[in-house]
């Protein structure tokens, strides 16, 4: 049975991030190896999943913007020691994702090849990303369900369930990709399209697990008691909310505008940078453990009333989370060409896919500031600095840089560089903003 909340906050950092960032790495795993299962199509259908994915996670936007809210207020319940308003908080931030997230599924289906044409790709590309963005929406309210409850228990201070949960629906993930790729274990090879069901058919899974221990109230976390879709707690979680969605929104719509400057370069390039971010995702995974560690110990201890110690909190999370980045991120780097050949073997996309690697490795000590403070200040419900500091990086920097370059006709190559400028200027905005203390009164 789940245990009554603590009175205020009591796990340290590594307690927190280690099930997050071992979860992220299965997780990674698994992407990593529906790449390579994939990329056996060409590099075609590589670049079709790298699309559906992204314009997926577009979708999420509005659905993220809620749990964005769930972070901060179940955090500052459960550090001061109400677990009802935590349950409160958990059920209506279900109810409202899983109606926003039905509701999104109807663009992914019927404008799916608008979607996918964004990107001006080959026919054949488009068409493929059509159907995984078709397919991969119908499951959008299994997502939402996974995302939620997760959400909710790593801002009570349980990261491990979802990490066994994340497991489970990583094994069946693989399994299903594979027989639906390639028809194996009596299931049709669907290609592309079995990606995304596959895809989708693990969400499931994950979410009727998850459902049943909330349900059967075998989570740190139950349904609670009556009265949680109150107008001023649905309000007060859209208000903190909002901005991390417009955040959410405005940095998958920069992804797609960036990766339409690179798609002019043609398959090969837009290929590379979908390989390289699965690569690197080995990195960044850590960087978002920490960040869930920082939301977690930020808003317990805002909620316990002593700021000092969140302020701590913070700048620990950082420091863990730029040491053990920047040994992930040398080791991706060392091993770059060996990665990218194992995955496809297209010369020109494993030359282009070491070159990302380099690019985006050189940045990870400042990819590492950017996860851990800005998660901080989401957690203390300060939503709308780090929705500032996306806009100005990669707005103001890196799509203008790779536009910039584009036009004047310079290689690919400094197209990737333009990344540097915009973590440089993300990562020492959120750097001033944790600084100054003022996120210490958001809600």
């Amino acid at each position: 049975m789940a245990q009554p909340a603590r009175s205020g906050p009591a796990l340290g950092i590594w307690e927190l991030a280690w099930p997050a960032i071992l979860g992220n790495l299965l997780h990674s795993t698994v992407g990593l190896i529906d790449v390579k299962i994939v990329g056996s199509l060409g590099a075609p259908a590589v670049a079709a999943a790298t699309t559906g994915h992204r314009i997926f996670f577009v979708l999420q936007a509005v659905m993220m913007a809620v749990c964005a809210g769930t972070t901060a207020l179940v955090a500052r319940a459960w550090g001061a020691g109400d677990r009802e308003e935590a349950e409160r908080v958990t059920r209506a931030s279900l109810w409202a994702c899983i109606v926003l997230a039905t509701a999104l599924t109807v663009p992914g289906v019927v404008f799916a090849e608008e979607l996918a044409g964004v990107f001006r790709l080959e026919d054949e590309t488009v068409g493929l990303a059509a159907v995984f963005i078709r397919w991969i929406s119908l499951f959008n309210a299994m997502f939402a369900v996974n995302f939620v409850i997760g959400t909710a228990l790593r801002a009570a201070g349980d990261t491990r369930t979802p990490l066994w949960i994340g497991a489970g629906t990583n094994v069946v993930n693989v399994a299903l990709v594979y027989g639906l790729v390639y028809g194996a274990f009596g299931l049709p090879a669907l290609g592309v399209a079995g990606a995304a069901i596959g895809n989708g058919l693990a969400f499931s899974f994950g979410a009727v697990v998850s459902i049943w221990l909330w349900v059967r109230n075998h989570l740190v976390l139950g349904p609670g008691p009556p009265g949680a879709l109150q107008g001023e707690r649905v309000r007060q979680l859209l208000r903190i909310g909002y901005p991390a969605g417009l955040e959410q929104g405005v940095w998958q719509m920069g992804f797609i505008v960036f990766l339409w400057i690179v798609a002019l370069y043609g398959t090969a390039p837009y290929a590379a940078y979908g390989i390289g971010v699965n690569i690197l995702s080995f990195s960044f995974v850590v960087g978002f453990g920490f960040s869930i560690a920082a939301s977690t110990l930020v808003g317990q201890h805002l909620g316990a009333e002593d700021p000092e110690a969140a302020s701590r909190s913070g700048w620990r999370a950082m420091g863990l989370s730029v040491a053990v980045m920047l040994v992930f991120g040398t080791a991706i780097v060392l091993f770059a060409e060996p990665l990218a050949r194992f995955l496809i073997e297209d010369d020109e996309v494993v030359r282009l896919t070491v070159v990302f690697i380099y690019v985006l490795g050189s940045v990870q000590v400042l990819m590492a500031i950017e996860f851990s403070l800005s998660g901080a200040l989401r957690g203390a419900g300060d939503t709308r600095f780090p929705l500032y500091a996306v806009l100005t990086g990669l707005f103001g920097v890196r799509i203008l840089l790779a536009g910039v370059f584009a036009w004047v006709g310079w290689p690919v190559e400094w197209v990737f560089a333009a990344l540097i400028g915009d973590y440089i200027v993300k990562s020492s905005m959120l750097t001033w903003r944790f600084r100054s203390g003022r996120w210490q009164g958001a809600i």
